[in-house]
């Protein structure tokens, strides 16, 4: 149900609308036709990160490290520093947004076939966009820089620019809901492994050391957000305060999401629940991303 009148969409409409435009975008992260663009421009390949860092901040320009620490808040500034500090040196930012370009062109084909001209994917990629102009970016900097990029003509790739501004948009958001809520980057993520929102092991790509992880745990146990009976080398688990603080985030979160759905009537935001169903299984069933994400997708 859409609610008008500044509330935008139901809390659990704006995150089932996430659950299914979010790996439209990420497969930029994952498809093997995005990493061959990648390394034609001379980034390495053999893991994701080095083509990960560069590609997501493009938009921004070519900013220094600490720019793309503030923007992705839950890396550590180590790991960004390791791959932005020769990220502009390999490829301009131009050139990765031209590139990422084409490889989620081939990408897409390669997932969708036929589909990707359907008529099916245009109407889909034409009621997104329209959400995603409707987005106000101010206070949302990555959301902003992606806003400032021309549109693509293609229905495929203009579907993947609207997913791609809408999550960013949705992420900056959730930074300010991390901001409100006390959680600086590593305790964001303390946290929500202590919900159980993914795996310690998953959230450890994120660049943080064992000694840091630790000290995160220990302010988050000081705080009554995490039992303070864990032993010394287990992981933490969330008290019931720490779970209700979550909840508060997402629900933030969702908040700050909703307004631009806002855009399209309930008909019409049913109507594109509908026709992206088909392209969400499509990019599930590549195979190509994760089954274990550092976002918690189906378990908050």
């Amino acid at each position: 149900m859409v609610k008008h009148g500044g509330g935008g969409l139901e809390s659990g409409r704006v995150r089932q609308l996430w659950h299914l435009l979010e790996p439209l975008h990420a497969v930029l992260y994952y498809a093997p036709e995005v990493f061959e663009e990648a390394a034609e421009l001379g980034y390495a390949t053999d893991e994701r990160w080095p083509s990960y860092f560069p590609y997501r901040a493009a938009p921004l320009g070519a900013v220094a490290a600490e720019r793309v620490t503030s923007a992705f808040y839950s890396f550590s500034p180590r790991m960004v520093a390791e791959h932005i500090a020769p990220a502009w040196k390999i490829a301009s930012p131009d050139a990765l947004l031209r590139a990422r370009v084409r490889g989620i062109d081939r990408a897409y084909r390669a997932i969708f076939g036929d589909r990707t001209d359907s008529p099916e994917l245009a109407e889909a990629a034409a009621l997104t966009r329209r959400v995603a102009e409707a987005a106000n970016t101010a206070g949302r900097p990555l959301a902003a820089a992606n806003a400032a990029l021309g549109w693509p003509q293609a229905p495929h790739l203009q579907l993947w620019h609207a997913a791609t501004l809408l999550r960013e948009h949705r992420g900056d958001g959730h930074i300010t809901a991390l901001l409100v809520a006390g959680l600086d980057p590593v305790e964001s993520l303390v946290s929500f492994a202590a919900i159980g929102a993914a795996s310690v092991e998953r959230f450890e790509s994120r660049g943080w050391s064992a000694e840091e992880w630790a000290s995160a745990r220990e302010r988050l146990t000081a705080r009554g957000l995490v039992d303070a009976d864990t032993d010394a080398d287990a992981d933490g688990t969330a008290t019931d305060a720490g779970r209700e603080l979550r909840r508060a985030v997402e629900e933030h979160t969702d908040r700050l999401a909703a307004a631009p759905w806002q855009a399209l009537t309930a008909a019409e935001v049913d109507r594109l629940v509908e026709l992206l169903g088909e392209f969400w299984v499509a990019v599930l069933s590549s195979g190509l991303l994760p089954s274990e994400t550092t976002l918690g997708i189906g378990k908050v």
